[in-house]
């Protein structure tokens, strides 16, 4: 299985988003995954300029990173979402890129892959952001098998993964890589994923002359 991490924080692989999420990494690569990491510093990737084009296209035309972390994604088995707990949201690094996959929203480009969320804060209230990274997930066309997370304090270069919250990442890494091999099923994504398909094409149906690329996507998938 090869997996691609993608970490929306400042203090990368280092931070407490990182740690958490190399642990997530570890048990996957115990199953025999091979795992690549991308940070999002903030310069990499442009925010959405709401141009349409990746709609018309299938391309958006900004000059930057996004167009090769794309076909990391969907040349990946499975997608790792990481983020810090800023202000009840992701970072700020990682809504940017999210916005960005529009397209890939639109087509459910990410089928056939699974994925999980980590996410870390310093005193709590991470689920909503765990539920949010799972949907994003779910509504790309991949299947969501687990979320970790975790309060771990500042960052710093002496702050450690509490050890329950070790054991829960390591285990997800490993459900993550059989979820994968046995290709499991979720009736509750499933459903999400049906009634999403059903809106996009019936949106992109609507919309056939301004969005020529989602148009003649869909109709090669029916």
């Amino acid at each position: 299985m090869k997996i691609l991490s993608i970490i929306g924080s400042p203090h990368g692989e280092r931070g407490n988003t990182g740690k958490l999420l190399g642990e997530v990494l570890k048990g996957a690569e115990s199953e025999g995954a091979a795992c690549e990491t991308i940070v999002l510093r903030g310069d990499s990737v442009k925010p959405c300029l709401g141009c349409d084009q990746c709609h018309k296209k299938g391309r958006c035309p900004q000059k930057d990173e996004f167009e090769s972390i794309k076909e990391k994604m969907l040349a990946a088995d499975g997608i790792i979402l990481a983020s810090p707990n800023y202000i009840f949201h992701v970072s700020g690094q990682l809504k940017v890129f999210i916005d960005r996959c529009a397209s890939l929203i639109h087509c459910m480009a990410l089928e056939g892959k699974y994925g999980a969320c980590v996410v870390t804060s310093g005193g709590g209230d991470e689920w909503p952001i765990a539920q949010y990274l799972n949907h994003f997930i779910m509504v790309s066309g991949a299947v969501p098998v687990d979320a970790v997370w975790a309060a771990m304090g500042p960052t710093g270069p002496d702050t450690q993964v509490p050890e329950k919250s070790r054991e829960q990442a390591f285990s997800s890494g490993r459900t993550l890589v059989r979820a994968w091999e046995e290709k499991r099923r979720f009736a509750m994504v499933e459903k999400v994923q049906e009634e999403h398909r059903k809106r996009m094409q019936e949106l992109i149906n609507w919309y056939q002359e301004e969005w020529p690329y989602e148009y003649a996507y869909w109709n090669e998938q029916t």
